[in-house]
């Protein structure tokens, strides 16, 4: 995948650190600041005015249809699969694994285990890893701690607290002066400058060192790049081979951070990157590499299977056929499935959460685009019964997509929880009677002309997103055993971490589809309600709403005890939903838009294996 020049988080990076503000007060940043615009609540608010809609009359969003066919979906092959393929990556599995365990000394173990994670193949060798992290955090905690160096202190802390280890962000005072600033002389030391920024970004809330962290290391790294921007001949013709090629492998490294930090990448096309990066690199390992490559390309080939097998799931649903208002956006949908959980061993839950993806697409579209209001209070009214003979009362068109979204739930929870008695449809059912009923007040707002504040957009944006019923079906396919007792959280409410991760979707989105929707008029998103709330300009709103990213990013990096009652694969799929949204809406409408680089971003992690040199 090429490096684009755009880099719509970038100016994330560069804002002032607000001061730390703790969960119970997290509401205060929706809330609207005193301002000479003050606003009229009374002027904005109007009755619901319900009319009957013809088809000619009715609004349209104007979405193309697929440019991924099913016959082309269909066509699919991999030649990475069998046994002599299965074999060879078993054959490099046992060097790699010699490799961890052969190494001893102790930065190399660190080295290691962050090459493996960004090559994508970290997965494959969890208990070792894990053996190495826990050994290094008993140190920590007996003071037995290498003297490392600036590079070694926050690859050590990024890696621990990646893992679990709550490491203490005071083991950075060694890096800082007598006024407690870090020292300006590292900022020579730019490798160790850009892991102590990737490092930063698992503070949590009221962690002001590693704030100041933050804003030290990004303004390092930027003005190291400003300085590459100003040498660029310098890198052509002056500099020796070796150097020129550390500059620019340097340069391309630092570039991708600030694009965005690891912490916030998805694995998949954080591997497909740095594989070609790996490569030209002139320490790199070729058993590694070779390594990456085979089970990346083996990995893609079990996607094209579920991919397929989808296909024909969608075709048999005639849902894309029959509603031509609707967005038809299946390969998109598994593209949100590679982000949530890449490995092959879940391929039923990709099967499962691709078909919500799509049917929240469908519902959504109803709602925001093509019902009047009436019509979107049976349909609500439908989902909330959950009774087959409800769609008798529904129009045409809505008819299928409630069957649809009926059976197909159904299903699911007769698969993932079998004769689990106590746990019924119930729980799946309210995630969509949530979904459906924040859907509705959206479009009373739009046809009542009335503005929410922020507070109350978000109130109800998180859960409108869909990522709780994403969250809520992956709950119980990670859940072993299901118990009485681990349901408390879906008893009157979500988990914390559900909410965290849905909030962050919620704004990605809307930085990345604000002009769109602006253009075609939908009801006011997050940018908009903050301009209003307190008369400030796009810019302004636009680099709120990316703080506010920030903060929730720390909150959902904090070890909570809700946390320690859900599996650690659950919590990580709920981190892996945030991670895809900023991956999807990173240069704009990635779930809509069917550009170039939404194109690309599909054919290099679902459809084109990384090349391979030919097997002797």
């Amino acid at each position: 995948m090429q490096c684009m020049a755009v880099h719509q988080f970038a100016p994330l990076l560069s804002l002032p650190i607000h001061s730390s503000i703790s969960s119970s007060d997290f509401g205060r940043l929706f809330t609207p600041k005193t301002s000479t615009k003050s606003r009229s609540r009374s002027s904005t608010c109007h009755p619901i005015q319900c009319t009957v809609v013809n088809n000619t009359d009715r609004r349209s969003a104007n979405y193309e249809p697929s440019i991924w066919s099913f016959d082309y979906i269909q066509s699919l092959t991999s030649q990475y699969k069998g046994k002599s393929y299965s074999s060879r990556l078993n054959e490099l599995k046992k060097e790699v694994k010699m490799m961890v365990d052969g190494t001893n000394e102790s930065l190399a173990q660190l080295d290691l285990i962050d090459t493996l994670q960004r090559l994508g193949i970290s997965y494959h060798f969890e208990d070792e890893i894990n053996t190495i992290l826990k050994r290094k955090y008993i140190n920590i905690k007996n003071n037995i701690n290498p003297n490392y160096n600036l590079y070694s202190t926050a690859l050590q802390f990024r890696l621990l607290r990646q893992h679990g280890y709550l490491v203490t962000q005071e083991v950075f005072n060694a890096f800082k002066d007598e006024t407690g600033k870090f020292k300006t002389y590292l900022s020579d030391d730019i490798m160790g400058v850009l892991s102590l920024y990737e490092a930063s970004f698992y503070a949590m809330k009221h962690e002001n060192v590693l704030e100041e962290a933050r804003v030290f290391s990004t303004e390092c790294l930027k003005e190291y790049m400003m300085k590459m921007e100003q040498k660029k001949v310098l890198l052509d013709h002056d500099l020796d081979h070796n150097d020129n090629f550390n500059v620019n492998h340097h340069v391309l490294i630092i570039n991708h951070a600030l694009e965005l930090p690891l912490h916030w990448r998805i694995t998949r096309s954080e591997a497909r990157w740095f594989i070609d990066v790996y490569e030209k690199k002139q320490d790199m390992n070729s058993t590694l590499l070779e390594f990456a490559k085979l089970d990346f390309n083996m990995v893609q080939s079990t996607h094209q299977e579920d991919l397929k097998h989808l296909s024909r799931w969608w075709r048999h649903s005639k849902l894309g056929e029959k509603l031509n208002f609707a967005r038809d956006r299946l390969m998109e949908a598994f593209l949100w499935d590679v982000g949530l959980k890449f490995e092959s061993e879940f391929s039923y839950f990709k099967r499962i959460s691709a078909r919500l993806f799509v049917l929240i697409t469908i519902i959504d579209d109803i709602y925001d685009v093509y019902g009047t209001l009436e019509e979107l209070e049976l349909f609500t009214k439908a989902v909330e019964r959950w009774d087959v003979n409800a769609i008798n009362e529904l129009p045409d068109y809505m008819k299928m997509p409630f069957l649809v979204l009926h059976n197909t739930i159904n299903e699911m929870a007769f698969d993932v929880l079998g004769d689990q008695n106590f746990l019924n449809i119930e729980y799946l059912k309210k995630s969509w009677v949530d979904l459906c009923k924040c859907y509705l007040q959206e479009a009373k707002w739009y046809y009542s002309g009335y503005q929410p504040t922020l507070q109350e957009y978000i109130e109800m944006a998180w859960l409108s997103i869909g990522g709780p019923v994403i969250l809520v079906h992956a709950y119980f396919c990670f859940t072993n055993p299901i118990t009485k007792d681990s349901m408390k959280f879906f008893t009157e409410g979500y988990p914390n971490i559900i909410h965290q991760s849905c909030l962050i979707v919620r704004l990605a989105d809307d930085l990345g589809t604000f002009s769109d929707e602006l253009n075609r008029g939908d009801v006011p998103k997050s940018i908009q309600c903050y301009m209003y709330d307190i008369g400030a300009s796009k810019d302004e709103a636009r680099e709120h709403i990316k703080f506010l990213i920030c903060e929730t990013w720390k909150d959902m990096n904090k070890n909570d005890e809700d946390n320690s009652c859900l599996s650690e694969t659950f919590v990580e799929v709920c981190k892996n939903l945030a991670r895809t949204a900023l991956f999807m809406y990173q240069y704009g409408d990635g779930h809509a838009s069917q550009n170039c680089l939404s194109k690309e971003r599909i054919l290099a992690l679902i459809i084109n294996p990384i090349n391979f040199p030919e097997r002797k």
